[in-house]
C-alpha cells in the first residue's frame, strides 16, 4: 500500500511547477485526474514536439501516471 492510496486529486496545473507537484503524488498511489480545457488540452502538449502528430516528451514526461479528462 502506497501513502497516498484511496486519495484523489483534481489537476487543475498546466505547464511545469504544478504537474510535477501532482506527479509526486500520483507516485505516492493519489488517483490524479487531469483537468484539460476542451479542444486545445494542455499547452505542452504541442511544447518541444519530437515526433509529428503525438504528445510531446515534456508533456508525457510531466503527465505519466495520471488520468485526464476535459472540462467545459
Amino acid at each position: 500500500m502506497k501513502a497516498l492510496e484511496g486519495i484523489k486529486i483534481l489537476d487543475f496545473t498546466h505547464v511545469q511547477s504544478g504537474p510535477t507537484c501532482t506527479q509526486l503524488l500520483a507516485w505516492l498511489g493519489a488517483d490524479v485526474i487531469k483537468v484539460e480545457r476542451p479542444g486545445i488540452g494542455d499547452i505542452t502538449r504541442g511544447q518541444l514536439v519530437d515526433i509529428p502528430d503525438v504528445d510531446s516528451l515534456y508533456f508525457t514526461m510531466l503527465n505519466s501516471n495520471k488520468r485526464s479528462i476535459t472540462l467545459d
